[in-house]
């Protein structure tokens, strides 16, 4: 692994602001990053919400902020569930460590946490995004006409979910590091 995950704190402000300023273009029409002090004072007030499990996805080798998930709308009781939310660096985009990330996240969810199913909705044109949710273990459920409301519009999305046995088959079934 070259990454690690880590909740984020008060000191990450402005690497975070700028990056995903400077990775508005990559995202965009897909989501709008944290792009103000505000909303960054925002991100960390819910870090305190037992319903949402926020990470940054950091480089090992010097610490570098390289992408964002984040676990939302955790539904504890029957359901065990939560949204995944997540995005790249443009810096880092393409280099394999939002997969690294996302195999953390999913480690933590279904094991430390005890979630039983994780869903993503992506627009459907998102061929980056919906290829890490394919590559990590994700199935296509549905698509939600008019789903969210982004930048104005109401969008179409695809659902992409993977539920805790799914994901302990996928690890039983990988070759072992030697």
């Amino acid at each position: 692994m070259r990454v690690l995950l880590r909740t984020p704190h008060e000191g990450d402000r402005d690497e975070f602001i700028a990056a995903m300023r400077a990775s508005e273009q990559l995202h965009y029409p897909w989501m709008t990053g944290v792009r103000t002090p505000v909303e960054f004072a925002r991100l960390i007030e819910r870090t305190q919400d037992e319903r949402f499990d926020p990470s940054f996805v950091c480089r090992l080798e010097d610490g570098a902020i390289v992408g964002f998930l984040n676990l939302g709308e955790i539904v504890r009781g029957f359901f065990q569930s939560a949204y995944l939310g997540y995005g790249a660096v443009a810096a880092y985009a393409g280099q394999g460590y939002m997969t690294e990330g996302m195999q953390l996240l999913l480690a933590r969810a279904f094991t430390k946490l005890d979630l039983h199913r994780i869903e993503a909705n992506i627009q459907p044109a998102n061929e980056r995004s919906i290829a890490l949710a394919r590559r990590s273990g994700f199935v296509r459920e549905g698509f939600s006409e008019n789903y969210l409301k982004l930048d104005g519009e109401w969008r179409d999305h695809e659902r992409w979910a993977i539920r805790a046995e799914q994901w302990h088959a996928l690890r039983a079934s990988a070759p072992t590091a030697r």
